[in-house]
């Protein structure tokens, strides 16, 4: 069986494009708090959040944290975010939320 690109879809999840989205922002989150090797407590600071919650976004934990406050968290940490808006591909039945490097 081919996987559809998304696990979260592949297990049945309604929501599965949302948090196939979450898991990718936080995914890009915790990568670049560690590329930039910021302690949890720098990155706090950076983030403008308390250190508990570093914590709990570098163990995967994103509970508390919307999609748009990720997408904050990310341009606190000198990332560009850009949301592009596009017809659906005719070859696809379905649209489809993605997140593009």
């Amino acid at each position: 069986m081919k996987g559809s690109g998304n696990v979260f879809a592949d297990l049945g999840f309604a929501n599965a494009d949302e948090l196939a989205l979450e898991t990718e922002l936080l995914r890009r989150i915790i990568a670049i708090i560690r590329d930039s090797r910021l302690s949890q407590r720098a990155a706090a600071r950076v983030l403008g959040i308390d250190q508990p919650k570093v914590c709990a976004l570098m163990n995967g934990n994103p509970r508390g944290f919307s999609v748009s406050r990720m997408i904050r968290l990310l341009a606190a940490l000198g990332q560009d975010v850009e949301i592009r808006i596009r017809p659906k591909a005719r070859s696809r039945a379905r649209a489809v939320i993605r997140v593009a490097a």
